[in-house]
């Protein structure tokens, strides 16, 4: 797994695609905090950093299948696939070390935003008038968020050989599982507590509770399984192509 993890690594940063992911994550986020006058910590007047956490989603939604729509579909387009499979590698290996190198990449492109977090702490009123055990759970819940969407983007990588393909099926399938039981929890057929459930099978639900640096055992746990569902779903569709 660690070859497969330092080959992706070295794909990343040996081309455009790593420095182009992290620039535009900050570049966008560095707008909506600083420069846009309705989310503006400077306009606003209050040193904060729920811009940052209510964003990054959004953002994430576009960026990380952008991320991994390469890691199966080019495999298979370029024919270098049948010489992954036959490596003395496991399929849960191959998979593993894809999807902790997309996930390297993503937590690359947030370690940066630290810098954001040092600025707003010394621009409040009060020095350091910051809830910091709020913030630091916040990156946890993003960082399990950004391991949900990588392990959806490497399933759909999976399923085509065409990236532009993987990209789009998997924007839809990040989309549809954070955004869409939340949609759905609001139709009237649901009512009592049967709302609440419906919008706990959604990604935004479990998010939005960690993201008040609250970690709750059952958000980390919805998280490990979502991550195992999708990472066992791309190893059974390996699987096949021996079959």
């Amino acid at each position: 797994m660690l070859s497969i993890y330092r080959k992706e690594i070295n794909a990343f940063f040996s081309s455009l695609v790593g420095y182009i992911v992290v620039g535009i994550f900050l570049v966008a986020m560095g707008l909506w905090l600083w420069v846009f006058p309705e989310s503006s910590i400077l306009e606003n007047g209050y040193a904060t950093l729920d811009t940052l956490f209510g964003m990054a989603p959004m953002i994430f939604l576009f960026l990380i299948p952008a991320v991994t729509m390469r890691s199966f579909a080019e495999e298979k387009q370029s024919g270098t696939i049948e010489l992954l499979v036959t490596r003395p590698l496991s399929d849960w290996q191959i998979v593993g070390g894809k999807f902790l190198a997309c996930l390297t990449l993503v937590a690359f492109a947030l370690l940066p935003t630290l810098l954001y977090y040092i600025t707003v702490y010394q621009l409040g009123e009060t020095k350091g008038n910051l809830d910091s055990g709020g913030i630091f759970g916040s990156y946890i819940g993003l960082l399990f968020l950004a391991g949900a969407f990588v392990a959806i983007g490497i399933f759909a990588s999976s399923l085509t050989n065409n990236q532009i393909v993987a990209f789009v099926l998997a924007t839809f399938l990040c989309f549809f599982v954070y955004l869409a039981f939340d949609a759905l929890s609001r139709l009237p057929v649901f009512f009592g507590k049967s709302d609440d459930i419906v919008q706990a099978f959604g990604i935004q639900y479990h998010y939005e509770s960690m993201s008040r640096g609250v970690l709750d055992t059952r958000d980390i746990v919805y998280f490990l399984s979502i991550i195992a569902v999708f990472m066992a779903a791309t190893v059974l569709t390996l699987g096949k192509r021996r079959w």
